[in-house]
């Protein structure tokens, strides 16, 4: 018996439909329940981890935060004993850190400096602990944003000792940063944690601690926005057994014997469930939590799935712990189960009546396929007639590949003039053995070698010695194998090196074979040699910068030590003579006249030292204006960027000047930062600098103007310790205009500019010929 092809196309399609929908069916009926528990599980571990990423995240920038406290504690803020320039120091720590309930420093005497955020009267309260002897003064100030003070009020009954806390305890006793368990903060009465850092003296002695509070109530914020199903609810446990966050805060506090607070037990717990699920995991004194854990158990006649994720690390013993009703994720499955069925039987049905007519439809050109054949078989028909209407499609489809492969040798002449006139350099590699393929003009002008030379050789003959090969042998089987941003040293025909970056990517048959990659490759022997110029520059800038600084120490020795080493060579000049004068005998004429000598000599020793250290000042040489004022662009332009500064520069005729590099790119440098630091609050401003080099005569003028709020009239400019930063020394337009007198130059602030501000200084216009005349 015979059957059509249509025929079997819609049995067999309607067929498998329907097998394929029973079959599924059947096996969500069988085994859905279990996958949604699994699900439901796997959904409690992700949980967990993103609780435990959340944690880490929160807590991250303390550890920080701290230890640059802890370092910023070693230098004179805290050596000065000046409370008040500690406060300011943590005050602006706590204003940058947003999740810092407050930052402290307890001191070996007693002595407490305390800046915590505030409800009222201002939005940071700093507290103040002072020890002498058996007196004790506290005081405590409130201060708005603008560290302005609100209010100030004493505080006779308080009686805390940093001294008697936990923090400073284990801080001092293990001499590093620490963190302590969590606990119910004593100033705020709330829950947090505390990591601190002992503060080390000269000789290694514990001078105090300096630790910062971070409240941990916004963990138990955002157990309380996870949805976990409808019901579940996540929380974290301490090692000892203290529950720390939990989605109810009010869970959290229990009381000790005496009415303090601290953290409820999980056995504790005012959540029944979550002690049914997770008190028994507490033995021997701790919870153990090697690994992660999941369970099932029952609690008021439902089901609960758990997940109990290992501790998180050695300093943090938190375990995080997950539940769920089952019915959360698997009620609605059981519900809809036999609905789901009936569906199934009504979608099978109706794909066997589309796949009727979608068998007729497509059996319909078969069958004019076969009428064809059986009239050319038959000689009836000749071959080059046109084909029949029924395969509109395949002329269509025929017509449409011979365009392809039309357009595809079209692309391919194409590529090959793109890559002969391409401007960068460019080469095809073989993947198997990295020798080169072709090249395009560009890269044999970049080498100087000729094409036919360079397909003899591969990217590791051009290398410099010790260089890496860019392209291994047998080793670029993937993309990633291949080279990004790489740059190397390259040997050129005529033996000259030269700086280059290469990118390359794989060209692919149709079956994803590797044909050979394509390296473009850019010159950056000028960029490198920039970027040499401006380190040493950078060096260069960090040398004068301790020179000034040992040029000031050596004064201040020079200035204590002269006075008492004069007196000393005037009175042995004076007991000399008085024991010669008395007849006394020689020995001690001989050791009178040996203290005034070495008295003389150590003063000659120090002088000798200041002239050593200011032996830079004379270091002038002629030089590039505008090379220096590029350089000094780019070692603030990551200032710049961050303060979304533009520094727009006009080097004019690019005038050679005669001085000292190095303190005129210190002049730059100060000038430009001072800029971008005037326009970093200038909200809804535009936010540029311009620096113009223009010559006047026998001498460059260099202007830096900005569009920040420019200079207050109550600030006395280029006086020493006069500033408009908070934490500014008020030192460096003083020693900007020291450095330009120096090296024969001016400096001042144009009057007339009222777009912001903008200062101006001159320096000497010198040729090298002019400075060869003159040595």
């Amino acid at each position: 018996m015979k059957v059509s092809l249509g025929a079997i196309l819609a049995i067999g399609l309607a067929g498998l439909q329907l097998l394929a929908i029973l079959l599924v069916v059947f096996t969500s009926y069988v085994s859905s329940e279990r996958v949604l528990i699994g699900h439901a599980r796997a959904l409690l571990s992700d949980v967990g981890t993103n609780t435990i990423e959340h944690s880490k995240s929160f807590l991250q920038p303390a550890h920080g935060a701290a230890e640059l406290a802890a370092s910023l504690a070693q230098n004179d803020v805290i050596a000065s004993d000046d409370p008040q320039l500690l406060e300011q120091l943590l005050f602006q720590q706590l204003r940058l850190s947003s999740q810092f309930a407050g930052i402290f420093y307890g001191s070996r005497d007693g002595h407490f400096v305390y800046v915590m955020r505030s409800d009222g009267p201002g939005p940071f309260r700093s507290k103040f602990i002072t020890v002498d002897g058996a007196q004790r003064e506290t005081e405590l100030i409130w201060r708005g944003q603008d560290f302005a003070v609100v209010e100030r009020r004493a505080d006779p009954e308080d009686t805390y000792d940093p001294r008697t806390r936990p923090w400073y305890g284990k801080a001092a006793k293990e001499r590093g940063t620490i963190w302590t368990d969590p606990y119910i903060f004593f100033s705020s009465q709330r829950p947090g944690i505390t990591l601190a850092a002992p503060v080390f003296g000269e000789r290694g002695e514990i001078r105090g601690v300096i630790g910062v509070d971070i409240e941990i109530s916004e963990i138990s914020d955002f157990l309380a926005r996870l949805s976990i199903g409808s019901n579940g609810k996540a929380l974290i446990i301490h090692r000892n057994g203290d529950v720390i966050a939990h989605p109810e805060q009010g869970f959290l506090t229990a009381l000790n014997d005496d009415g303090s607070p601290r953290f409820a037990k999980i056995w504790e717990l005012d959540d029944p469930i979550a002690r049914a699920a997770f008190s028994p995991l507490y033995r021997a004194g701790e919870l153990e939590t090697p690994k992660e854990v999941s369970s099932q158990f029952e609690f008021g006649g439902r089901s609960y799935v758990s997940v109990v994720k290992p501790v998180i690390s050695d300093q943090l013993p938190w375990t995080i712990a997950v539940y769920a009703p089952e019915d959360d994720f698997t009620a609605e499955i059981v519900a809809n189960r036999r609905t789901n069925i009936w569906f199934a039987f009504l979608v099978a049905g109706l794909t066997a009546i589309i796949g009727l007519v979608m068998a007729e439809y497509i059996s319909r050109p078969v069958r004019a396929f076969a009428v064809r054949s059986a009239l050319i078989a038959q000689g009836e028909l000749d071959p080059s007639e046109p084909l029949p209407a029924t395969y509109d499609e395949l002329e269509r489809a025929n017509a449409t590949l011979t365009q392809q492969i039309a357009a595809r040798k079209r692309t391919e002449l194409e590529y090959g003039q793109t890559f002969d006139r391409a401007s960068r350099a460019m080469a095809q590699v073989a993947p198997a053995d990295g020798r080169l393929l072709r090249v395009n003009p560009r890269f044999c002008e970049l080498t100087g070698y000729a094409p036919e030379e360079l397909v003899e050789l591969s990217f590791s003959d051009l290398a410099q010695e010790g260089d890496p090969d860019p392209f291994p042998r047998g080793d670029m089987r993937t993309d990633e194998d291949l080279p990004v941003n790489l740059e190397m040293r390259c040997v050129r025909k005529d033996g000259s090196v030269i700086w280059i970056k290469i990118n390359a990517f794989m060209i692919r048959d149709e079956r994803g074979e590797a044909r050979y990659a394509v390296a473009m490759v850019d010159d950056i022997t000028e960029r490198k040699a920039a970027e040499r110029q401006i380190a040493q520059l950078n060096r260069d800038l960090s040398h004068l910068a301790r020179g000034h600084m040992m040029g000031q120490m050596a004064s201040g020795l020079a200035h204590e030590l002269n006075q008492p080493l004069a007196a000393i060579a005037q009175n042995a000049d004076a007991a000399l003579l008085a024991a010669e004068q008395a007849g006394n005998d020689t020995e001690l004429r001989t050791i009178l006249t040996e203290i005034e000598e070495q008295a003389l000599r150590a003063g000659e020793i120090i002088r000798a030292l200041r002239s050593f250290l200011r032996k830079d000042e004379a270091a002038r040489t002629v030089f590039d204006l505008a090379e220096l004022v590029d350089q000094a662009q780019l070692l603030v332009q990551a200032e710049a960027t961050e303060a979304a500064v533009t520094i727009e520069i006009d080097p004019g005729e690019r005038p050679r000047v005669e001085g000292n590099r190095t303190q005129i790119a210190q002049v730059l440098v100060n000038l430009l930062r001072n800029a971008v630091e005037a326009m970093a609050q200038n909200e809804g401003r535009e936010r540029r600098v311009t620096v113009q080099v223009a010559r006047e005569a026998r001498e460059v003028v260099v202007s830096v103007s900005d569009t920040g709020p420019g200079i207050d009239p109550a600030i006395t400019l280029f006086a020493e310790f006069e500033t408009t930063k908070p934490t500014g020394m008020g030192l460096g337009l003083s020693i900007c205009r020291s450095i330009v007198e120096a090296n024969g130059g001016a400096l001042w602030l144009d009057p007339d500019y009222a777009a912001g501000a903008r200062f101006c200084f001159t320096l000497p216009v010198r040729d090298a010929a002019q400075v060869a005349g003159a040595a």
